[in-house]
């Protein structure tokens, strides 16, 4: 159950600290006071909708710190360990903050986590049922879930294996029919994937040719100045007939040299010195030659050159922009050719299991069926009980099954192949009909009452809060959902805000919602009442202007009196 709840800067409430026990507990107040901003608070530090409109006026962030006693609750427990919240003793505490700048901070027993785990633990610890939600009665979409959340622990096991089932499903058949709709293309792709395949190995190009080739054809475009140069440097180093070559003077001069030899140093040094350079020109002289040889200029190797140079470019055009990438792209046509020619394999072998698949999920979504039918038998006998219990004890309550279409295959849902819908006949001998067709506000109010009453008696979250669940509701209806929410307060923790004395007089602890003025601020105030302020506040709700009028104070004390001994008869019955 929730401890305390602390708020800072949230709407007209500057600071704010609330404590809370087991029980009832009514928040009230006049119209337009702020009921509802203890709500939004709790709605924030659960995860809801950060809404930058909930920071009070000419400040820079809020923040809401709610503080939980988790001692009792498994699954909470579970979470924490798997949070591996190592000193975990059971109390949880959210913390919420928001900026006008967008940014967020969320913490859970002092840890900082995401969003999305703030959301997981906070619906192991509070449901809340806000003024809007009996509207979910008036669409049939969400009745189905209505129905689901009364089955048991095995129940709702076999939904989760009907969504896995048709998780499963779903992303084959997907993969299945994007395979169909590949196949479909299947020959034009292959037959423009040959014809690429076949230029380019037909071409084989390899990594390194081009800039090989551009280098060559560089070569070729200064052939008379290279020829020319290797030519005067061969006849420099080497010897001919018509002069005396550098070669021939190194050799006199290594001669001379040799004669000094036997002198030692540094004649010695000087005659090796000349020998190496002697044999270095005569190796040079050779290569050089060599060039002079090969250096005449091939006008058919030229044009050879231009030609594959002139290929590469037009498929650099077409497959990439340079040979690696051609390359790479070569490679991924072949995969996707391959792809192709082994896509009547792939689409028998994905069929085959699209059928098994399939198959799968038909099989639990029977099973299903069978389990929802029984379900809403159950449902349905206890909604009536509690519908009575409402003061709608003539309401006939049923969930009707949608007829599946003769003939027609229905496509696979998370949530199994039934649509459901709830049909009311609130007076005897009238037909059953919608119940989105002829609800008063007043009675869907009292059949969201009733489902949540049997949420409670199901068991789940330790704490419940309902704003303004008495929409459309008075006069002896009000005291009967007074004491409706009296009997889920005995098993379950409830906060609710309400307009109805009858429902404030029922209640353990009562907070008065006051709005006034300070300075040049409109401030918002809560503060929880004692026995003398709740008689004055229950006073003015049965309408007694300022709650002083004394016929006014004395009901409202009778109420409080009436109310304070059923609550002790509920305690100790006997």
């Amino acid at each position: 159950m929730i401890i305390s709840i602390r708020m800072h800067n949230i709407a007209l409430i500057e600071v704010l600290t609330l404590d809370f026990s087991q029980g009832l507990h009514v928040v009230t107040g006049e119209t337009g006071a702020g009921k509802s901003i203890v709500v939004d608070a709790v709605n924030l530090v659960l995860g809801g909708r950060a809404d930058r409109d909930l920071i009070r006026t000419g400040t820079e962030k809020a923040w809401v710190e709610a503080v939980f006693d988790a001692s009792g609750n498994a699954a909470v427990a579970a979470w924490a360990k798997a949070q591996e919240l190592d000193e975990f003793d059971g109390t949880v505490t959210l913390y919420r903050e928001i900026t006008r700048t967008g940014r967020n901070l969320c913490r859970v027993c002092g840890v900082v986590m995401p969003l999305s785990q703030v959301r997981e633990v906070a619906a192991m610890l509070m449901d809340v049922h806000g003024q809007h939600d009996a509207q979910f009665l008036m669409n049939p979409q969400f009745h189905l879930l209505f129905l689901d959340a009364a089955g048991d622990a095995a129940y709702q096991a076999l939904l989760s294996r009907v969504d896995e089932a048709y998780q499963a499903f779903i992303v084959n058949h997907r993969q299945y029919g994007r395979l169909l709709r590949e196949n479909e293309k299947k020959q034009y792709r292959m037959e423009s994937l040959q014809k690429s395949l076949e230029e380019l190995k037909k071409a084989k190009l390899k990594a390194g040719e081009e800039e090989a080739l551009c280098a060559e054809k560089e070569r070729f475009r200064h052939s008379e100045k290279i020829a020319n140069a290797i030519q005067l440097a061969h006849r420099a180093i080497s010897a001919s007939e018509d002069n005396e070559s550098v070669l021939t003077r190194v050799k006199e001069a290594l001669n001379a040299l040799k004669g000094l030899s036997a002198l030692g140093e540094p004649f010695d040094s000087l005659g090796q010195r000349c020998e190496s350079l002697y044999y270095e020109l005569e190796e040079l002289g050779y290569e050089l030659s060599g060039y002079a040889e090969s250096s005449d200029f091939d006008p058919a190797r030229a044009e050879l050159v231009e030609t594959r140079l002139d290929l590469i470019r037009r498929l650099e055009r077409k497959y990439g922009d340079t040979i690696p990438d051609i390359l790479a792209e070569q490679e991924k046509m072949q995969e996707e050719y391959d792809n192709y020619a082994s896509m009547d394999q792939q689409i028998a072998a994905m069929g085959a299991e699209h059928k098994r698949l399939l198959a799968t999920y038909r099989g639990l979504a029977r099973e299903l069926t069978a389990a929802r039918h029984v379900l809403a038998e159950s449902f349905e006998e206890k909604m009536m009980t509690q519908l009575k219990d409402l003061g709608m004890g003539h309401t006939v309550f049923k969930v009707q099954f949608a007829l599946r279409p003769e003939g027609k295959v229905l496509m696979p849902q998370s949530v199994g192949d039934d649509v459901v819908e709830f049909m009311i006949s609130p007076n005897p001998g009238e037909p059953l009909k919608p119940l989105s067709k002829i609800a008063s506000g007043g009675e869907l109010s009292r059949m969201m009452l009733a489902i949540k009453c049997l949420e409670a008696e199901k068991g789940g979250v330790d704490t419940m809060v309902f704003d303004e669940i008495d929409t459309g509701i008075s006069g002896r209806m009000a005291q009967v959902v007074a004491e409706k929410l009296a009997i889920i307060a005995g098993m379950r923790q409830v906060i609710c805000v309400t307009h109805l004395p009858q429902i404030a007089a029922m209640a353990s602890h009562q907070f008065l919602v006051e709005k006034h003025v300070e300075g040049e601020r409109t401030q918002t105030s809560v503060h929880c009442l004692n026995q003398e302020e709740r008689i004055a506040e229950v006073a003015r709700m049965l309408g007694g202007a300022d709650g002083s009028e004394g016929s006014a104070q004395a009901h409202a004390a009778h109420m409080l009196s009436v109310a304070a001994q059923a609550r002790m008869q509920q305690e100790f019955p006997g």
